[in-house]
């Protein structure tokens, strides 16, 4: 009879196994000890070892050769989706276009007052609300439940949304995305996040909660988002600021925005000076 424990003990052979791999520590097309070994090593039955291999070669991260053994994959799947943090409007739908999309639902709902309050709606506005998962590779790495203004949904069909970023639709129906607030943190799966993206329920996984405005401060979009932190991160170049003693970390892009004001201002004060002078003359 199989131990209660045993799924627990593969589960953390998995996430041993797995984090070797994704470090390097175990290089690709490295063939790993095999299933007696591994058992020997981690004090554990070939079932336990079995079950953790069977994860991680759902996950792309192994393939079993007959006759040769267990080797470490290369190739796409074990790579995760990185995402540009500071130029994220435009990451999204560039992603949009790399990535499929499952459609899970997709309807119309009154507003919470929280929603209402962050979108900045009108009384008695009602949302579109959908939900969808992304896949890279065929392999679910992020479950996106979104909330629009109704006004602006019906712009576009169900079946638009299954096949095109959302941002896409709402640019294509005349809106402008100005700006956006973007809150990131780390939760717990559910049972439907869980089952959407081949996790454990309560396997920890990035949050994401973004709030998509237009010039007039309007919102046109609340984005909240859980992603599988083995499939999905996050990226930022930053430069080095400021002078002794008040330096800081500051994101490039606005360093380089900020560089370039300078460079026009500066160019303005000299086309001034240069004007008076031959005002003067």
């Amino acid at each position: 009879m199989t131990s209660p424990m045993e799924p627990l003990k593969a589960h953390r052979l998995y996430l041993l196994l797995r984090e070797q791999i994704l470090s390097g520590a175990v290089e690709v097309d490295a063939r790993l000890p095999s299933e007696p070994s591994l058992a020997q090593e981690h004090g554990v039955s070939r079932v336990t070892v079995r079950r953790a291999l069977d994860r991680l070669a759902g996950d792309g991260m192994i393939e079993r050769r007959p006759g040769s053994g267990t080797f470490v994959a290369g190739g796409k799947a074990r790579m995760p989706v990185i995402a540009d943090f500071s130029n994220a409007l435009s990451h999204l739908v560039e992603m949009g276009r790399k990535t499929g999309v499952r459609l899970i639902s997709f309807g119309y709902v009154p507003a919470t007052s929280a929603l209402a309050r962050e979108l900045h709606l009108d009384p008695g506005e009602q949302l579109q609300r959908s939900v969808r998962v992304r896949l890279i590779d065929g392999q679910p790495f992020s479950y996106l439940v979104t909330h629009v203004p109704e006004r602006i949904g019906v712009s576009y069909s169900e079946a638009d949304l299954a096949s095109t970023p959302l941002l896409e639709l709402l640019e294509r129906s005349g809106l402008v995305a100005e700006r956006a607030m973007q809150t990131i943190g780390a939760t717990l799966a559910g049972p439907d996040v869980a089952t959407s993206l081949d996790l454990d329920v309560g396997a920890a996984v990035i949050s994401m909660t973004r709030v998509v405005f237009d010039p007039s401060g309007r919102g046109i979009e609340h984005l909240q988002a859980l992603y599988r932190p083995d499939r999905y991160s996050f990226h930022m170049e930053l430069d080095r600021t400021g002078v002794d003693g008040a330096r800081r970390w500051t994101p490039a892009d606005a360093v380089r925005v900020s560089d370039q004001n300078n460079d026009n201002k500066k160019n303005a004060r000299t086309k001034r000076a240069s004007i008076q002078r031959r005002t003067k003359t």
